[in-house]
């Protein structure tokens, strides 16, 4: 079909080729929830975690069947996907994971990702914004600016006790902070 918009990357391989590593780039993000990879190979698995995310959050057989034959070890992702990412994205209407682009991680220089689910332990977004926040605050700032705002909204929008968990953070950061400024103030022994 000569001109058409093509449905999904092929990303240079035959389609057995192309589903085995979709398959597995998945059942890698299912397990670690956060890989880096290229950005066509991560986009194209997120399509495919997403479509999963949906199947776990509807608990069917059907959808149980559909999720075991995408998954190489279904016997540790299954309970994780319908147990507790079921209920992490439960009030969540999409979105499930982010793709963030990240310098090239090799010497081809071939644009590189991370691929991760939103709203976990590895959240880059959620991390970063608390970075941001305790920063600005031992600054001396104690109003946010616009960015920061935003941020702070969509990284507790869907998260269970998000605001108490990016405070929790937050005083962590601060806390790890103040130890480094008073490592770097302590003056150095001389070395002989």
């Amino acid at each position: 079909m000569a001109g058409g918009a093509a449905k999904y990357r092929h990303l240079s391989r035959k389609s057995s080729h192309r589903q085995a590593l979709l398959r597995n780039l998945v059942t890698s993000l299912f397990q670690h929830e956060s890989i880096t990879t290229t950005w066509a190979k991560a986009k194209e698995a997120q399509r495919l975690a997403e479509q999963l995310i949906t199947l776990g959050k509807k608990n069917t057989e059907a959808s149980r069947r559909r999720a075991l034959a995408t998954f190489y070890t279904p016997h540790e992702i299954l309970p994780k996907l319908f147990g507790p990412l079921r209920e992490r994205y439960a009030e969540r209407p999409g979105g499930y994971t982010r793709v963030l682009r990240v310098e090239p991680k090799k010497d081809d220089q071939a644009p590189s990702a991370i691929l991760e689910l939103v709203d976990g332990p590895k959240d880059m977004r959620f991390a970063l914004t608390a970075r941001a926040i305790a920063r600005q605050r031992s600054k001396g700032f104690e109003t946010l600016n616009e960015i920061a705002t935003l941020n702070v909204r969509k990284v507790t929008q869907f998260r269970k006790d998000g605001v108490e968990d990016l405070e929790r953070e937050i005083q962590r950061l601060g806390l790890e902070g103040n130890e480094k400024d008073e490592a770097k103030s302590k003056p150095k022994p001389a070395r002989r």
